[in-house]
């Protein structure tokens, strides 16, 4: 099944709440949620108190993905605030094991992201543990920029290496996804779309809808 994840690094925060049930109700079943530490990456996003907040005004899964410094020391944080699937990145982390299961342990879906310098076959070793490959296809940390195409090649090789282990597991993009491109993504294998501009600016219910149509 595809999905949509729309970002709300791109939304209008004074009317965060408003924006979020527009997206639910225009069809999107994820709502992708960048936290960022200013350490693991150059900028500074949001936390729990926020996450925590805009729990109160939707049931859509909340797709958490933290590009943060040793993600495992705030896991339990996120799961208490409202996160239904906890992404961290690869490269963020020592215990890599040890986050996933502590993800697991407190119920939540596993997610785990590589930057594009990752090379794809980095994630094999835990294909078996996680329910979600998130491939960047932009540089971490900045909004707005162009996809890079080179990653795309990076989702048909876990996209391969899900099928030849006979797994589901999800493949997720992140970076650049617009209207216009994201069939190349879907060809690419990925089944997970995170769009924020291109979602956020303008007409957001007639956007999330134009996605929805290309992703069918």
């Amino acid at each position: 099944m595809n999905i949509l994840s729309p970002s709300i690094l791109a939304a209008d925060f004074s009317r965060l709440g408003e924006q979020i049930k527009e997206v639910e109700h225009a069809g999107a079943k994820y709502l992708h949620i960048d936290v960022m530490d200013g350490v693991f990456v150059p900028d500074i996003s949001f936390g729990m108190p926020v996450i925590s907040s805009i729990r109160k005004c939707s049931d859509i899964v909340f797709d958490v993905h933290l590009m943060i410094d040793r993600p495992e020391r705030y896991i339990k944080e996120f799961a208490d605030c409202g996160a239904n699937l906890i992404n961290f990145h690869l490269e963020a982390t020592e215990d890599v094991v040890g986050a996933i299961q502590r993800i697991r342990f407190l119920g939540r879906k596993v997610g785990i992201t590589i930057s594009p310098q990752t090379p794809a076959k980095a994630v094999e070793p835990y294909l078996k543990l996680v329910d979600m490959v998130l491939v960047m296809t932009v540089k971490p940390g900045f909004g707005g920029q162009k996809l890079i195409p080179e990653c795309l090649d990076k989702v048909r090789e876990v996209r391969a290496m899900v099928l030849e282990k006979g797994l589901r597991t999800d493949i997720e993009v992140d970076g650049g996804i617009r209207v216009d491109n994201v069939n190349q993504a879907l060809e690419a294998g990925a089944n997970v779309i995170v769009a924020g501009s291109a979602v956020f600016k303008n007409r957001i219910s007639d956007n999330v809808r134009a996605f929805l149509e290309k992703m069918q």
